[in-house]
């Protein structure tokens, strides 16, 4: 355990020394992803698939603010939609317009939780991110995580329904592009499933890991995973909905690894020293209960060369005084 908590102290001193450059390298990354994503699942404009455009919008968002990611993305998108059909663009606009007033009015500053949430869904593990916004951030993530999701079985539809999109006519009466982009988002029972699990999820976790009770971000932790675990089986069973259950419980293992990581970063605290003190003012009384951090003091090594013969030889002498300083001991140890 020590050790892991010197590399821990030794990771933070390095990110925070280093923070300036790290910031744009971690956003490259990330634009990066999602732009590669964007063109691999719906890359139906050839222009915008090209193998500059995603390496260019990315090195653009390292310099700009996280939220510039979400931009280019929804350029992205609108560009290949467009190419696709017209009236399945004017779906995603509309979106688009709804998504980014429930983003920006409760979560601007939680980009990174927006941009992250699909990429997590296509890598098997979404199950992190309410757990994850739940413990860092405050209720009011649930817009960005909700945003995340809405987008990602959005495009997911879109892909999946790529042939029938392309065979409807649009001089066809009852039926048109616009309404089979519409239906396959709100006819998506198990989009809204997962948003009432991700929503009830993250706010549950939030409320136990402000808790004053020992051990609370764990608790916090296992009740979320647990709780993804209980309402997606059961809705899945309900919904008719199979070939998800191996995922399911593979991601939620790995989301639960991801999150206890994440609790020996941000909350590694030692609950055997844990101190109740009690003091008043002329008006309150105040019950505090303080339970220190898990840490270790990281001492930098110093080496001195002390060269008293070479000096010597040189002619020049030292003195016991000066040599007791040099060594920093006690000079009658020289004696």
């Amino acid at each position: 355990m020590t050790g892991l908590l010197e590399l821990k102290e030794r990771v933070i001193r390095f990110c925070g020394r280093y923070e300036a450059f790290l910031l744009p390298v971690v956003k490259f990354i990330l634009g990066l992803t999602t732009f590669l994503l964007i063109n691999f699942n719906i890359g139906y404009m050839r222009q915008l698939s090209g193998i500059l455009v995603a390496p260019v919008l990315a090195v653009l968002c390292a310099v700009l603010p996280t939220n510039a990611i979400i931009l280019f993305a929804t350029l992205l998108i609108t560009g290949h939609l467009y190419a696709l059909s017209l009236d399945v663009c004017l779906v995603w606009l509309i979106l688009v317009v709804l998504i980014l007033l429930l983003y920006f009015r409760f979560a601007p500053k939680d980009g990174y939780y927006a941009v992250l949430t699909p990429i997590a869904f296509q890598i098997h593990i979404p199950y992190i991110m309410p757990v994850t916004a739940g413990l860092l951030r405050t209720p009011a993530s649930v817009a960005s995580i909700a945003s995340g999701t809405v987008v990602y079985y959005f495009l997911k539809g879109i892909r999946e329904n790529e042939g029938i999109l392309s065979a409807v006519e649009e001089e066809e009466e009852k039926t048109s592009k616009m309404i089979v982009a519409l239906n396959q988002l709100l006819t998506n029972k198990e989009m809204f499933l997962v948003l009432a699990t991700f929503v009830l999820v993250l706010v549950m976790v939030n409320l136990i890991r402000r808790l004053s009770i020992d051990h609370s971000w764990l608790v916090a932790i296992i009740a979320g995973i647990l709780i993804e675990l209980t309402m997606l089986v059961s809705g899945f069973m309900i919904l008719g909905i199979t070939g998800k259950m191996v995922w399911l419980i593979a991601g939620s293992v790995i989301s639960l690894l991801i999150a206890l990581a994440e609790q020996f970063i941000f909350f590694n605290l030692d609950y055997s020293r844990t101190e109740n003190v009690q003091f008043e003012d002329d008006e309150y009384y105040y019950y505090v209960k303080a339970v220190p951090k898990n840490s270790v003091t990281t001492k930098d090594k110093q080496v001195k060369k002390i060269a008293a013969k070479e000096d010597a030889h040189k002619g020049e002498r030292i003195s016991r005084k000066a040599l007791a300083e040099e060594m920093d001991i006690d000079e009658e140890l020289l004696r």
